[in-house]
């Protein structure tokens, strides 16, 4: 099982960061080892600012490979949430030297996976998510507001990689990132219904 995300698929996201809008797709992966077991995270001792990026998630039902947009509905029979842990201050050193991202999103428990629910249980088109740290929503986001849509995603990545049964896209954050301390509680929402619940230690 890989961990495809997609990075600066809303562009109020990439404007917060102070990025640019991008084009087409921006790739970045994860390792299995980085699914975070239990309701605990850990802050990792090599990070001083770590932030939530709370995004939709695609469990891939059926493998290919060159999937087309018309066709890549066929894909995926579930939606769900996640989490993408990202050491912030560590990211943006290596970026700021021309590295990989890979040590500040793919360390072990940064990707927070809920469950999962049929796809035609909800309108994909305008799918509304949120996330509440210590009660208060701090992300609020729809998928109307995507640049790429799912479907896009599955066609694009496809081109390069070959998907498998298993295979989990984070589709993108919205705007409102930020950072964890210790005690803080993270829940998240898929539409009205509380699906994650995590404890910052």
């Amino acid at each position: 099982m890989k961990i495809i995300c997609i990075g600066r698929n809303y562009s109020e996201h990439a404007k917060e960061l102070g990025n640019e809008i991008p084009e087409r797709p921006v790739i970045f992966m994860k390792p299995d080892t980085a699914v975070l077991k239990g309701n605990d995270f850990y802050i990792p001792e090599f990070s001083n600012d770590v932030h939530y990026e709370l995004e939709v998630v695609v469990k891939i039902a059926k493998g290919g490979k060159y999937i087309q947009k018309e066709t890549a509905h066929k894909h995926y029979e579930e939606i769900g949430l996640g989490i993408d842990f990202t050491a912030r201050d560590l990211q943006s050193e290596l970026k700021s030297k021309g590295l990989p991202w890979e040590l500040a999103k793919g360390f072990d428990g940064s990707a927070v996976v809920g469950n999962f629910f049929k796809k035609e249980d909800f309108n994909l088109e305008s799918l509304s998510f949120s996330l509440l740290k210590n009660n208060e929503k701090v992300q609020d986001g729809n998928t109307k507001d995507m640049m790429f849509t799912i479907d896009d995603i599955i066609a694009f990545v496809s081109q390069y990689f070959t998907l498998r049964v298993g295979d989990l896209i984070f589709t993108g954050t919205p705007k409102g990132v930020g950072k964890v301390e210790e005690n803080d509680i993270l829940e998240a929402y898929l539409e009205d219904k509380k699906v994650i619940d995590i404890r910052i230690l």
